[in-house]
């Protein structure tokens, strides 16, 4: 039997690209001119400015774990309140004197605390400006679950998707055969998470958008309320809808008639998968939700949205996105890997999601500017 041929290797890319980089690379992987550009005066600054950037890469993950021991701890909060001797934060967060030290000083390393004379500590620039955030703080008490299914990486990527982790435990329910029957149980901690970092999202939209050219809103997925009350608090003429699974309408229940808003706003329990999205909206709101869910669900979704839109009406879509300039890191190796653990979505550029939209029916969409676009941008579409 004649031996078969092995398979043809496909020629690699030969365009004025590929020949740019490959010559780059072979540049500046080369011990020599690395030593050269960090000896040079003019080139010395970009060479240590490369060196910084790739030890941050090495080290990141003890730097995130520095992070999460200072919020978890209670420092953050702690020295939020007003400066402390070090041998009182020990013995508030339980540490030993030389322990304590080495948190202090690797916090200080990251501009989460400072010193003060003597032995006073207090909050670092970073830790002032992230005391001020509790959707931060919330996302990253909630981190242990990714660093524990990113402890092996490449383990995580060849399951597929296949076999549950912690992160997608933590939200198993909107993978439920019969999500719409889950008690808050099983909804509450998600939701609670999602409310508490919904603010900040709320904020770059309500500033970007102007609600009140529309008389009824519809929150699609709307979670707790957070961004329904941002809405209703800014805009009080407009009419208020949210359209979530039955136990964590529930929870908005509660969230929006303590902001007063009850009066102005209809419930609708249901399940977007598999109930039809309520009409009678002049605006439907999509806000951190295409980036949760895989194309298949995401198209049937804006194509339900889109039957229940009148024919002048309009589409807001806000999330992070991939491909945003200055961001890039945060859509494709932060969102990309944790919607991969998540089991479920994925983050897309903006003429990604645009693609989606046209084969839904709409007739056109655009970017509206936000102020942060790394925590949001915004797609708007017309039906």
């Amino acid at each position: 039997m004649a031996t078969p041929d092995p398979p043809a290797v496909p020629a690699a890319p030969r365009g004025w690209r590929a020949r740019w980089t490959a010559w780059r690379n072979r540049i500046l992987s080369s011990p020599a001119f690395q030593k050269r550009a960090a000896a040079f005066p003019l080139s010395r600054p970009i060479a240590r400015r490369r060196a910084a950037r790739l030890f941050d890469l090495v080290a990141g993950f003890a730097y995130s774990q520095t992070l999460y021991a200072f919020v978890e701890s209670g420092l953050l909060d702690w020295l939020a309140e007003a400066p402390r001797r070090q041998s009182d934060i020990a013995a508030h967060i339980d540490l030993s004197a030389g322990a304590t030290h080495r948190l202090l000083r690797a916090a200080e390393a990251l501009w989460l605390a400072e010193q003060l004379d003597g032995d006073w500590w207090t909050l670092g620039g970073e830790g002032a400006a992230l005391s001020g955030n509790p959707g931060a703080v919330a996302m990253i008490r909630h981190h242990h679950l990714l660093y524990a299914d990113l402890a092996d990486p490449l383990a995580l990527l060849r399951k597929d998707r296949d076999e549950e982790g912690a992160l997608s435990r933590y939200w198993a329910y909107a993978d439920s055969v019969d999500a719409a029957a889950e008690g808050q149980a099983a909804v509450s901690p998600y939701s609670q998470l999602m409310a508490a970092s919904q603010p900040m999202v709320a904020e770059q939209v309500v500033s970007a958008y102007r609600f009140s050219r529309h008389d009824r809103l519809l929150d699609i997925g709307g979670g707790a309320g957070a961004f329904l009350e941002a809405v209703g608090l800014a805009t009080p003429e407009i009419a208020l809808g949210l359209f979530d699974l039955p136990a964590v309408t529930e929870l908005a229940q509660t969230r929006l008639e303590t902001a007063g808003l009850s009066p102005r706003v209809t419930i609708h329990p249901g399940d977007f998968r598999r109930d039809a999205i309520p009409d009678g909206y002049d605006i439907v709101t999509l806000v951190r939700i295409l980036h949760d869910h895989d194309d298949d669900v995401v198209a049937g979704l804006l194509a339900s949205v889109r039957s229940a839109l009148p024919p002048d009406g309009t589409l807001l879509i806000a999330e992070p996105m991939a491909g945003t300039r200055g961001a890039e890191a945060m859509g494709d190796a932060y969102f990309g890997l944790y919607l991969w653990a998540m089991r479920s979505g994925r983050p897309r550029h903006p003429e990604e999601i645009g693609a989606l939209l046209a084969d839904a029916g709409f007739s056109r969409w655009r970017l509206v500017r936000t102020h942060q676009p790394l925590i949001a941008r915004i797609i708007v579409a017309s039906s």
